[in-house]
């Protein structure tokens, strides 16, 4: 890792970019790595999170979006709660995964932006997370149809999994994602009026 952090690929428009897009100053970071320590899935990383902040911060754009650092986040916070310095570092990682989106940027685990996709269509169609429709869903985008295949039936037989889905409003999730896509639309308007 130490080899890939210094790169000389310097991009100092994605540090403003990140910065941006967070409202968070990395350059606070100063590498006690406790973010990195407490994080549950860093075993998983590539990049641990404090790895990927210094990346960021010395604006290796290249090196921060072949990593899988930023889709593994599960966003639990525990790295944000530990940093002595206050570095909202989940918030850091949902920007690079905002910014990756907007620039077209293939997921390094694209399972995981599946995931995303598919859990926010099932919201917008039920309301709620109706479990088998995700799954199904996830099976056919991702194609890997046999995987966990044998855990259906013991979480049928402990009522995790639900036949048919519970409908909320339909009305008012539509002026819930109505509303949204305002936002996005004014904050997009206002970025690029800046």
């Amino acid at each position: 890792m130490k080899g890939q952090l210094e790169s000389k690929n310097f991009d100092s428009e994605f540090y403003r970019k990140i910065k941006e897009e967070s409202g968070v100053e990395v350059n606070l970071c100063y590498q006690c790595s406790k973010c990195a320590a407490g994080c549950p899935v860093a075993y998983e990383m590539d990049l641990t999170p404090s790895q990927l902040i210094h990346a960021v911060r010395l604006g290796q754009k290249d090196l921060v979006f072949s990593s899988k650092t930023m889709w593994l986040c599960a966003a639990c916070e525990t790295c944000t709660t530990r940093c002595p310095q206050e570095v909202d570092i989940a918030r850091v990682m949902d920007a690079v995964k905002i910014i990756a989106q907007r620039e077209k940027i293939k997921p390094k685990v694209p399972e995981i932006r599946a995931f995303y996709d598919v859990c926010l269509q099932n919201i917008r169609w039920f309301g709620r997370m109706y479990e088998i429709g995700l799954i199904m869903m996830l099976k056919l985008r991702t194609r890997d149809f046999f995987k966990d295949l044998l855990l259906a039936p013991q979480m049928f037989k402990k009522g995790k999994l639900k036949l048919m889905p519970k409908r909320t409003n339909a009305k008012a999730m539509k002026e819930i994602f109505s509303r949204v896509k305002k936002i996005e639309a004014q904050e997009a308007i206002l970025k690029k009026s800046q």
